[in-house]
């Protein structure tokens, strides 16, 4: 196989890891989440999260490092590092910035402290720990769905 073909193979492995890790944040943030928020019970909606929450946790760690790895593939044999120079590739600024924040989030702070913080916010104030995670994946979201836009059509040529 030949590196177009490579190139080929990451690009389509880059946009189902997107699909699958981005698709998972529109269902936590448009469905989960305020399914949860509606239970009345704060014991048995902090139960609820933590098991579906952990489950989802480990597709989002596997398919955020396959989009990582995919993205600086197609970088590295573009040899497209220059782009990050120009203000016409802001979706490639964008997309790094969200793939780096997610990523900090579920290598980093989550395991270290944000999982022990949000189970003891929740247990003080479950209204106010789950509105909070409702805002934080509300911005997180937006800022993915405009990157995705942004590099679908900046990848075709587009300039906005």
């Amino acid at each position: 196989m030949d590196s177009f073909n490579y190139f080929i193979l990451a690009r389509s492995v880059h946009v189902l890891g997107v699909v699958a890790w981005i698709g998972g944040v529109a269902f936590v943030t448009t469905i989960l989440i305020p399914s949860l928020i509606k239970i009345t019970d704060s014991e048995n909606r902090l139960e609820l999260f933590e098991q579906l929450e952990g489950r989802f946790a480990f597709q989002a760690r596997f398919v955020t490092l396959i989009t990582g790895a995919s993205g600086y593939y197609m970088l590295d044999i573009m040899n497209a590092w220059e782009r990050y120079q120009h203000i016409q590739f802001w979706w490639m600024h964008l997309m790094t910035l969200i793939w780096g924040i997610f990523t900090l989030v579920l290598f980093v702070l989550e395991p270290l402290f944000l999982h022990r913080w949000f189970k003891e916010k929740a247990i003080k104030d479950s209204d106010g720990a789950f509105m909070w995670l409702h805002r934080m994946h509300k911005v997180l979201l937006s800022l993915s769905l405009l990157a995705i836009v942004g590099a679908v059509s900046g990848s075709h040529g587009f300039q906005f």
